[in-house]
């Protein structure tokens, strides 16, 4: 597996608050530009989504894939796995969340391998865009909900 690409935003708002967001997956294509649909498959003892399947096209990429989510206790971070895709082969993740006081700083850490040959430096700006997209998306709908 490829190194991670990371970044980080300030969000308006507590660390339990922003989880709640990130945790929604039923919500994703309201505010997740490149995800289609979302179908959680499987919770875990807490309730919380532990399987979900996503359809994303962000234009030239289409995929399929599920993945697998593991909450930490603390309610301030949840990385993921691929289980299974189209096109990835591999994909980790994870949401790390440090903050109160209303404000979080979100960061999002992503590495992803294709089936498909990429030169790394495509890789990773293409990483960077998700991020980005992602964050600025989360920021919008967790302080809209304010």
């Amino acid at each position: 597996m490829a190194d991670a690409t990371s970044s980080s935003i300030t969000i308006g708002a507590d660390p339990d608050v922003v989880m709640a967001v990130i945790a929604d997956f039923a919500a994703y294509p309201a505010w997740a530009d490149q995800v289609k649909t979302v179908e959680v498959l499987g919770t875990d003892a807490a309730g919380r989504p532990e399987r979900v399947r996503f359809q994303m096209d962000a234009g030239p990429i289409k995929d399929n894939y599920t993945l697998d989510y593991s909450w930490s206790s603390d309610g301030r971070s949840v990385s993921w796995t691929l289980v299974k895709g189209q096109i990835q082969k591999a994909q980790n993740g994870s949401y790390a969340l440090v903050g109160g006081s209303g404000r979080t700083v979100v960061t999002y850490s992503l590495a992803v391998d294709l089936n498909i040959p990429m030169i790394g430096m495509l890789r990773r700006k293409a990483e960077k865009v998700i991020i980005d997209t992602a964050l600025k998306g989360l920021k919008r709908r967790v302080e809209a909900g304010r």
